[in-house]
């Protein structure tokens, strides 16, 4: 990883509190609103045009570890989600929903580098992430309008409409760049030049957005900061929960040690990106929900870092 990944929590900090000083110094709210959506919609094209869809082939070479995956992630995490919000956000919707947001939808990026670093089944976990990709497509409405309630307060097709924007329109988009680039200069070509350019997009992008939307909503952060402190227990109980989860899955099913690494990395990394982009367009008027969507990146990373040097050790440098 280079240095920009390593830190990446600490400059999506350093964004969202560059965005709160500009946003209480300078009127400059309005502008930066309308710079949030398309600068997440641009971030997600760069990050799905690095998914080959061709890896969903693998998933029948690693059948019972994808099959564990899709249990942890689309079942039982929303329904932990659910238990979390319910039990310890009761008084903040929007807290509630920013919460189901994030943790439904798991990870389609970062989780391959910290799997990589941990030796973990590296076919696995790239077979996995356009099956999570689909699915969050399919399924993110769903969770919202089953499992948000009364805290969602929003129509199925007001968040289908912004499901389609976007997670599909960017995955058209980076579709249709894979095939004109292999079309129009080939393979080699788009791995090396396209490629190279989607991964270097994503966090200057990210960066950007963070800072736009902390800029946009400086005063709803000022007036909210002891909610989003409320975030943090239950951020904190998934962190633990859920590699203890796959910890569990990996030994009923005797996984070999490289798929334990990859069910763990693929059950705790969420994609915040997703969440943030869905909570923009479909929240627009509550934006508490997309603010802490931010929280999520600032522990998640650490906690992933952290996590990848324990399993390498306990498992995949084991003697034996």
């Amino acid at each position: 990883m280079s240095a920009s990944e390593r830190f990446q929590s600490v400059f999506v900090a350093a964004a969202a509190l560059a965005g709160l000083a500009v946003g209480s110094l300078w009127p400059v709210g309005a502008a930066a609103g309308h710079v949030v959506l398309p600068a997440l919609i641009l971030l997600l094209v760069a990050v799905f045009t690095q998914v080959d869809t061709g890896q969903v082939r693998a998933v029948r070479e690693t059948g019972r570890v994808v099959a564990a995956s899709l249990v942890l992630n689309f079942v039982f995490t929303p329904l932990l989600a659910w238990a979390l919000g319910a039990g310890l956000l009761g008084v903040s919707p929007d807290l509630r929903i920013g919460l189901l947001l994030l943790l439904v939808t798991p990870c389609t990026d970062w989780y391959l580098v910290f799997t990589g670093l941990a030796r973990g089944h590296m076919g696995a976990a790239t077979a996995l992430l356009p099956v999570n990709l689909v699915l969050q497509l399919v399924l993110l409405p769903v969770y919202v309008v089953l499992l948000g309630g009364e805290a969602a307060m929003v129509g199925a097709r007001t968040l289908v409409e912004a499901v389609l924007l976007v997670l599909l329109l960017p995955l058209v988009t980076a579709v249709v760049l894979r095939r004109t680039a292999r079309w129009w200069r080939g393979p080699l070509w788009r791995d090396r030049v396209l490629m190279g350019w989607a991964n270097r997009a994503v966090l200057p992008l990210l960066y950007t957005a963070v800072l736009a939307m902390f800029a946009w909503q400086a005063r709803t952060v000022a007036g909210h900061a002891g909610e989003l402190v409320a975030l943090l227990p239950p951020l904190a109980v998934f962190f633990v929960v859920a590699p203890l989860a796959a910890l569990a899955a990996s030994r009923a099913l005797r996984l070999p040690a490289d798929q334990r690494v990859t069910l763990t990395m693929t059950t705790v990394a969420r994609n915040s990106p997703v969440a943030l982009a869905v909570a923009v367009a479909a929240f627009p008027d509550r934006p508490l929900i997309a603010v802490a969507l931010v929280a999520g990146p600032l522990l998640e990373l650490p906690v992933l870092a952290v996590l990848s040097q324990l399993v390498r050790v306990r498992w995949t440098d084991a003697p034996g």
